[in-house]
């Protein structure tokens, strides 16, 4: 169902007509406010990263709701976020593609080309496929998996990393740094490394805790 409606996104061929709403042939006038660019992008990259630690931690010394998981439960959670992040990081090292920001339509040098077109160099400095700053969010969707059990906690956790990623990936947008279909599709990655952490992990669990 997600995949489907991020494909009907990517039809629609909105990216681009959307981000023109923040920005023109000038550039992005809201590229370097504080609120975007230091409060909700450097400020935010911290708060995710102590979360990581945070997690990391309570794997082996749990606190809050995490002394409700196992061992295990709470090192696959710390586990996937990393993997999450780390899958956005290394897609987007081999992108291509350039951010809005770098593009002719606003003031750039860049031509828009597809995402998926990952062979035709845009004139820009590429690497900008998919999002991010937005898996500083969406790295968390594993947390659903572990809780899944604990309904409320799990929609609550679900909830807040939703939340999150698209708050960072929607100022980013505002700031020219990324198209809506970057946002999606880093959703998608970090829900996929999460589902798929949770079906190996039965398996690798008892190497990694031997």
């Amino acid at each position: 169902m997600t995949l489907a409606l991020i494909l009907l996104w990517e039809a629609s061929r909105l990216d681009l007509p959307f981000e023109q709403v923040f920005g023109d042939a000038h550039g992005f006038p809201l590229r370097n406010h504080w609120f975007f660019s230091t409060t909700l992008h450097e400020w935010g990259r911290w708060a995710s990263w102590l979360v990581a630690l945070a997690l990391s931690v309570g794997a082996w010394i749990p606190f809050g709701v995490l002394r409700r998981l196992s061992t295990s439960q709470r090192l696959q959670l710390a586990i996937t976020g990393l993997l999450a992040a780390g899958t956005v990081a290394l897609v987007k090292s081999g992108s291509a593609t350039s951010c809005p920001w770098d593009l002719q339509e606003f003031g750039g040098m860049a031509r828009y080309v597809s995402h998926w077109d990952w062979w035709t160099p845009d004139g820009g400095s590429g690497r900008c496929f998919p999002a991010g700053h937005a898996s500083s969010g969406f790295a968390f969707l594993g947390g659903w998996f572990v809780f899944r059990k604990f309904t409320r906690i799990a929609s609550l956790w679900l909830f807040a990393s939703l939340a999150a990623g698209f708050v960072f990936g929607i100022a980013q947008q505002i700031r020219g740094a990324h198209f809506m279909s970057h946002t999606l599709w880093t959703a998608w990655i970090c829900w996929v490394v999460a589902w798929a952490v949770d079906l190996v992990w039965p398996k690798l669990a008892p190497k990694v805790l031997a």
